[in-house]
């Protein structure tokens, strides 16, 4: 078993609440891989001091996570990821939700100033990796 998982990085700044953002770090790292079942991540205390934010902020997101079958939580043994079979078909809604999400996030970074080439590499960048 690991204990020393993907580095996490949030922006307090962000419109973006803190444990939101952990729980998509930590959920991108478990569906990329770099997190794989029986590995040990950070205890809520020592998260929540490397990311400079109250523990029930770290406490909160582990407890989504927790709730969508990534993590199994203990006392005193703290969160361990587990295997998480391969979930069912999506509904069209959720597809529509997806496309509709999508575009408002490029339209977002757009308007923030990313060129359209850079966020279509990046597209394509995911795009790959989910090929694989």
């Amino acid at each position: 078993m690991s204990t020393q998982p993907p580095l996490l990085q949030i922006d307090l700044s962000a419109g973006i609440p803190a444990y939101r953002q952990i729980v998509d770090a930590v959920r991108a790292h478990l569906v990329n891989g770099a997190l794989q079942p029986g590995d040990l991540l950070p205890p809520v205390r020592q998260l929540a001091m490397d990311l400079g934010v109250h523990f029930n902020t770290v406490a909160d997101a582990y407890r989504v996570l927790a709730e969508e079958g990534w993590l199994d939580l203990k006392r005193r043994r703290g969160a361990m990821v587990l295997e998480r079979g391969a979930p069912p078909p999506a509904d069209p809604a959720r597809g529509e939700l997806f496309a509709r999400r999508l575009r408002e996030l490029v339209a977002e970074v757009q308007a923030a100033g990313v060129s359209a080439p850079q966020i279509i590499r990046e597209l394509r960048t995911l795009a790959t990796g989910l090929e694989k």
